[in-house]
């Protein structure tokens, strides 16, 4: 067993002083406030839950900021950068997208996430064939979370049409595609990986309703009923109107019509929606899996989140490309893109309450009901998931509370100082406690793919 003792910790029923977490097994025993601390305690100045990354394509980091030069040629768009994507994902081998995992996961984790969904598309060898271990790929994902420490939701995407109603793939696209029983076997292997790891989880995600047909969609979502179900959804203005060419409907609604839509779903993106499909996406229970500063970065849009969260929708956050990485930037895009939309300030606080606040919890119930984590939080039988923050921090001088959590997001402070996943203490003053070796590795990575 091991604890920590922290001046002041964020409790499920709010904060609270003189905090004694103690931990095993991965998962905290008990959370006692007005407690003395012990002498064997860690000391913790601010104690708070760690957040999931519910949405992430960590092979992406390794071409942060290699696709910011304008085209010569018309508008630049996602559909563009997704030309620049596919380039990069066909160079990697799986030394090299281990190491570029590596360097994600350590980077998530000392921003105060605990727990990535990796949303894992990258299966093949660079021809296209697959690899004699089918699950090679998705094993190295696994082996960059285990190196990291980071809590793991695998999510092994099915990806097989090139576009709405069946469109055949792109070659450039051969490193994702899978027919149902390649994919059934994949899955299986990517189960078996995972089992290495502690308390992994392993899910389902249907890439897109234009990379499978709405026979493949149901064969996804039967293969493991009560797992995790993730897809992207409504990213893109084109893909509203192609998915209406198609089928009549727009993406959620279309969706929302064809299958059971509840707690284990989360719609990645989902930017684009009606007023009628935010309200019912609300009420489905599924999570909506927010990326805000890839959907900046990519020009997506902006997702309609204080209708939603005012019909009690339930969203979490992901760094998706991996452009950059950090939960309290993710948040803090979040509520200002709410902000220039509605020319207005604190949009998505409730009236009288701190904006930090409501979107940490949040994103902390979302991300946790969206990755199969159960519930999370400091409390009994909670995973042992936690970061602390530098309470000497300059950029929290005299803060106490909400403002904590207010100037973290909105102050731009580095603040998070120490992170435990599964008890495990793996980010120490700051820096996770293999950043240099990890780093070592994606450095040597970066060079070996520019000289290619």
């Amino acid at each position: 067993m091991t604890a920590i003792h922290a001046a002041a910790a964020l409790l499920p029923d709010g904060w609270a002083r003189d905090v004694r977490v103690e931990m095993a097994a991965g998962a905290i025993l008990s959370a006692t406030a007005g407690a003395p601390p012990q002498p064997d305690d860690h000391r913790a100045g601010i104690l708070v839950p760690g957040l999931a990354n519910l949405h992430s394509h960590a092979f992406q980091r390794g071409m942060a900021g290699l696709a910011e030069r304008r085209g010569a040629e018309g508008q630049d768009s996602f559909w563009t950068w997704r030309e620049a994507m596919y380039r990069h994902a066909l160079t990697l081998d799986p030394d090299q997208m281990q190491a570029v995992a590596e360097q994600a996961y350590v980077e998530m984790l000392e921003a105060g996430f605990t727990r990535v969904g990796e949303f894992h598309y990258l299966h093949h060898d660079r021809d296209g064939r697959p690899y004699a271990d089918v699950a090679e790929l998705s094993g190295r994902i696994c082996a960059a979370a285990a190196a990291a420490g980071i809590g793991l939701t695998l999510l092994p995407v099915l990806y097989a049409r090139g576009g709405f109603g069946g469109a055949e793939p792109q070659p450039h696209q051969r490193r994702f595609l899978c027919g149902r029983d390649a994919f059934a076997a994949l899955l299986e292997g990517a189960e078996r990986h995972a089992r290495a790891l502690p308390a992994a989880v392993v899910g389902v995600a249907p890439h897109s309703l234009r990379a499978v047909t709405p026979e493949e969609l149901a064969f996804a979502a039967s293969l493991r009923p009560a797992a995790p179900l993730h897809i992207h959804i409504a990213e893109q203005v084109k893909e509203v109107e192609d998915c209406l060419a198609w089928s009549g409907q727009r993406p959620v609604e279309w969706l929302l019509g064809r299958e059971s839509i509840g707690p284990r779903w989360c719609l990645i993106h989902a930017t684009h929606m009606s007023p009628a499909e935010t309200r019912r996406m609300a009420a489905s229970g599924a999570v909506a899996g927010l990326c805000p500063l890839t959907e900046a970065n990519l020009g997506d849009g902006i997702v309609d989140g204080a209708a939603f969260l005012a019909a009690d929708g339930a969203f979490g956050i992901g760094t998706d490309s991996n452009v950059q990485i950090g939960a309290a930037d993710e948040l803090r895009q979040l509520e200002y893109s709410q902000r220039l939309a509605a020319r207005s300030r604190n949009v998505l606080a409730a009236p009288g309450g701190s904006t930090g606040r409501r979107l940490f919890e949040g994103a902390l119930t979302g991300g946790g009901q969206a990755l199969g984590q159960g519930g999370s939080g400091i409390r009994a039988g909670a995973p042992a998931d936690l970061a602390a923050f530098d309470a000497a921090h300059p950029g929290l001088a005299g803060r106490s509370g909400d403002a904590v959590l207010d100037s973290w997001i909105f102050g731009g402070a580095r603040v998070v100082a120490d992170v435990w996943t599964a008890g495990r203490r793996v980010v120490a003053d700051g820096r996770h406690v293999a950043r240099d070796v990890v780093a070592k590795r994606f450095r040597v990575v970066m060079r070996q793919l520019a000289d290619a």
